[in-house]
C-alpha cells in the first residue's frame, strides 16, 4: 500500500465540502434538499422510489417485480404478440426482455410458441398456470394501487394518471 493510498483510504467520504475544501460528513436526514424543490424529475423519481418499494413489498410473496407485472398483463390482453412488439411498446431493451421471458418461462407463467407467420419470431401466450397467476397478481396490484391513494388522495391518483397518459 503506498502513501497515498492510505491517506485516501482514511479519508471519510464527503458528502459536501466546506467552503475552505474540507470533507463535512451529515447524517442523511441533514441534508437539505431546498434546491431541489420546484424541480419535477427530482419529485417524479423520489415518488418511483417509493412507488416501486411498495409495489414489491406488496407482491413480494408471489415474487413478482412491476417489469414482470407490466409484460404479464400485456401478454394476457393481447395473446400472440411477438417479442419484439411487447418489446417496443413496453420500452423495454430485447435483450431484457429475452432474459426477463426466460425466468417467466422457467416459472411456467408464459409460453414462447413458432410463429405460423415468421419462422425468426415467437408468439408469446400466458400458460394455464400464468392465467391464474395473473389474476392474483392483478387483486395484489389492485391494493398497491390503493396504498398509492392512500399515499396521495383519490384525486391526486386520478389527476396524475390524467397527466401522465400522455406518456404511454
Amino acid at each position: 500500500m503506498t502513501a497515498s493510498t492510505a491517506r485516501a483510504e482514511r479519508r471519510p467520504s464527503p458528502r459536501k465540502r466546506a467552503g475552505n475544501g474540507a470533507a463535512r460528513q451529515h447524517d442523511a436526514d441533514e441534508i437539505g434538499l431546498d434546491a431541489l424543490v420546484g424541480h419535477a424529475g427530482y419529485a417524479v423519481r423520489r415518488f418511483q422510489i417509493w412507488i416501486f418499494q411498495d409495489f414489491i413489498k406488496t407482491l413480494g410473496d408471489v415474487d413478482i417485480r412491476p417489469t414482470q407485472y407490466s409484460v404479464l398483463t400485456v401478454i394476457g390482453a393481447n395473446p400472440g404478440l411477438s417479442q419484439m412488439a411487447v418489446a417496443k411498446r413496453l420500452g423495454i431493451e430485447r435483450a431484457r426482455l429475452v432474459h426477463l421471458l426466460d425466468s417467466l418461462e422457467q416459472r411456467k407463467l408464459v409460453k414462447r410458441v413458432k410463429s405460423k407467420t415468421d419462422r425468426r419470431s415467437h408468439a408469446l401466450h400466458l400458460t394455464a398456470p400464468g392465467e391464474t397467476a395473473l389474476t392474483k397478481f392483478k387483486r395484489l396490484a389492485a391494493e398497491h394501487e390503493r396504498h398509492v391513494e392512500e399515499k396521495i388522495g383519490k384525486a391526486n391518483r386520478e389527476r396524475l394518471l390524467q397527466i401522465l397518459a400522455g406518456f404511454t
